[in-house]
């Protein structure tokens, strides 16, 4: 889906609610639950999308498209039940962090040279989303013991069946203990960065990780700057954290 030209996932996604909508409506089902069920394949399909905008879009297509129709009259209130079921896969604290920022592939190519970790070594990708950023961790780190913490749940659901050989589990990436584990991955959002930086201080080990693709923390010197896919770049700091010299200014 991620290969296909924009808007044709959309246009397959909405289509096939259409007729999972169809069929269950011909198989007996009521209204709502027919709802239900097409706006779940929708919202589905939009875990596969590369950005927020896009996800809104192909998981609200449908809804929007059978309201505007008319083959179904339903209470207003009724018609909330698919920004419940978004809500549900996307709540609302995990925005406050990163909206499902999926981790490219080959996205950290060459971190293992510059920040090598031994056989076994405890990794955690804090905000795994549905596991892209533990695909990409096990390319880098094959040997490595890789731990996933998601706070939707669907979302854990999911990454767990993509990542078997991981073990993911729902949690608030804030609350949970970051200290035993020899590397902190995220992809959060920029202003997540200082809170980042602060548990990692508070709780990380010397010689550990806080490694974040994308978004720099500001503060802080890093060990390792690496470009990675799209055009993205990979950021690595040790601990002890270094700060980042300031400039005299006249």
């Amino acid at each position: 889906m991620l290969r296909m030209a924009w808007p044709l996932p959309a246009l397959l996604v909405w289509a096939a609610a259409w007729v999972v909508y169809t069929l269950a409506m011909q198989a007996g089902l009521g209204p709502v639950a027919a709802l239900l069920l097409a706006c779940a394949l929708g919202v589905a399909g939009s875990l596969l999308a590369p950005n927020w905008w896009r996800r809104l879009i192909v998981a609200g297509g449908f809804p929007l498209s059978l309201a505007a129709s008319g083959a179904l009259t339903l209470a207003p209130a009724y018609w909330l039940l698919p920004l419940a079921l978004l809500l549900l896969i996307y709540p609302l604290n995990a925005w406050r962090d990163a909206p499902l920022f999926p981790t490219p592939r080959d996205g950290l190519r060459g971190l293992g040279e510059r920040a090598p970790l031994p056989p076994g070594a405890r990794v955690l990708e804090a905000g795994c989303g549905v596991g892209d950023g533990l695909i990409a961790l096990r390319r880098v780190y094959p040997e490595a013991d890789l731990h996933g913490l998601e706070w939707s749940w669907p979302l854990r659901w999911l990454c767990a069946l993509r990542c078997p050989w991981a073990r993911v589990r729902r949690g608030d990436i804030w609350r949970a203990d970051w200290s035993g584990y020899q590397m902190v991955y995220l992809f959060q959002r920029p202003e997540s960065m200082g809170k980042a930086v602060d548990k990692a201080r508070a709780e990380l080990a010397p010689g550990a990780w806080l490694v974040s693709l994308e978004f720099p923390a500001l503060e802080l010197e890093p060990d390792a700057v690496l470009a990675s896919d799209r055009a993205r770049t990979v950021w690595a700091y040790c601990v002890p954290l270094r700060d980042r010299e300031t400039p005299p200014t006249d």
